[in-house]
């Protein structure tokens, strides 16, 4: 990855390196790419979609979905499974990320981004659907990159009857 971690980058060197990572995060889960997009997680990273947008923790709270390491794979692994009826047809999507923004860490060490996506999903006979919301990603500096400790996605409708979420946010 060309994205550069340190510790002593100006806020705009670190904004150009998360927007960069965003970036190449999007096109990897674009390109299908999944056992990739898996790797930019820390081992103990964490993948979350509350159901309430002020939801403070996924512990205590329903959510759509609380994914560590292992679930991840799973539900990679059944992508990729050809004979898997949840993927037939497969499942296709384009994502826009934009407005990113730096927050405020209460880590030493993690730089926290803020920003906004709209992914479209197709999969041939059925109607394309969007999804759409806010994304947080806390992340670590990792090999002149960075690592995802844990990626939040706060749907605009997450409180809404859904269909499947089958492919990554």
């Amino acid at each position: 990855m060309n994205a550069t971690a340190t510790t002593t980058a100006s806020p705009a060197d670190t904004l150009a390196a998360v927007t960069a990572f965003l970036f190449e995060e999007a096109a990897l889960l674009d390109q299908r790419r999944w056992f990739d997009w898996l790797e930019l997680f820390t081992p103990d990273g964490m993948y979350w979609a509350p159901l309430r947008p002020d939801q403070p923790d996924p512990i205590n709270h329903v959510s759509l979905f609380y994914e560590d390491a292992m679930m991840r794979e799973v539900r990679a692994r059944r992508l990729e499974e050809k004979r898997a009826w949840s993927q037939q047809p497969q499942v296709h999507a384009a994502r826009i990320v934009g407005n990113i923004r730096l927050g405020t860490a209460t880590v030493a060490g993690e730089t926290v981004v803020h920003s906004t996506f709209l992914m479209a999903e197709s999969r041939l006979s059925l109607p394309q659907r969007l999804l759409s919301g806010f994304y947080t990603h806390r992340l670590v500096p990792r090999g002149g990159g960075f690592a995802i400790v844990e990626k939040r996605i706060d749907l605009i409708d997450s409180e809404e009857v859904h269909a499947t979420l089958e492919a990554f946010l």
